[in-house]
């Protein structure tokens, strides 16, 4: 998709992909700790202590696969750059993905069309 000229521009998305990369490990380690199996303490107040810390770790557990499955697709994103050919393009109707979504979300698969479809569905 990117030729000679757009190299800044394919050079800047690498690095956001490579910065996203780091910001998404870091707070999947944060997160794993928070996700833990709630210790009951015994010197906490009632169902109420509980009721909430099992909460917060349910939260904590769907934020950490949502970061994970974010991580996949930047990895994805990161070896399909190397290949010029394949990175920018949509997975599934193999026409380019607009600059301005991938600077948006530079881990992106599909284009803006491809995308809407895959969520209606």
């Amino acid at each position: 998709m990117y030729d000679a000229q757009n190299t800044d521009m394919v050079q800047s998305l690498l690095e956001r992909l490579e910065d996203l990369e780091q910001e998404l490990r870091t707070e999947i380690e944060s997160l794993q700790e928070s996700s833990r199996p709630v210790m009951l303490d015994q010197q906490a107040v009632g169902r109420v202590s509980r009721g909430d810390a099992m909460q917060q770790q349910s939260m904590a557990q769907a934020n950490l696969e949502r970061c994970e499955q974010r991580l996949e697709q930047v990895n994805h994103a990161l070896h399909r750059i190397a290949s010029p050919e394949d990175y920018g393009y949509c997975e599934n109707c193999d026409e380019p993905i607009s600059i301005a979504r991938l600077k948006a979300y530079p881990e992106s698969r599909l284009c803006l069309k491809c995308q809407e479809t895959f969520e209606q569905n």
